[in-house]
């Protein structure tokens, strides 16, 4: 058994190190070029990945909004799931305008800081 063992490791070692090593050839490889992010500046980076996460966070508020509106429709006239429902409602377009502030205040914060250093 345990020679068995032994000779399977050695076979998934063997088949496993030419990938290992052709591995190693690609060092100069643009990882950032696959997120598009690759040939642009910090303040473009940086605005990118900003610019995705609160996309991301209006996404998911947009998705709330719509469950919503889903237990609202189907409460059948129940005033607990109507007003949990408009709970629900209520929170997900105070987080949706938290993120357009947000998005706002960085904007605003990217315009000032790039008029100064210019």
């Amino acid at each position: 058994m345990r020679k068995k063992v032994l000779s399977g490791l050695l076979l998934v070692v063997l088949l496993a190190a030419p990938a290992v090593v052709a591995a190693q050839v690609d060092v100069d490889a643009m990882y950032g070029t696959t997120f598009g992010l690759g040939t642009a500046d910090l303040e473009a980076t940086v605005i990118n990945i900003i610019q995705w996460i609160l996309g991301f966070l209006g996404l998911i508020a947009v998705i709330i909004i719509l469950y919503g509106g889903f237990v609202w429709m189907t409460a059948a006239g129940n005033e607990e799931k109507v007003s949990k429902a408009k709970k629900v409602i209520g929170a997900a377009v105070v987080g949706l305008i938290i993120v357009l502030l947000a998005w706002a205040i960085v904007m605003f914060v990217v315009q000032q800081t790039k008029d100064v250093t210019t």
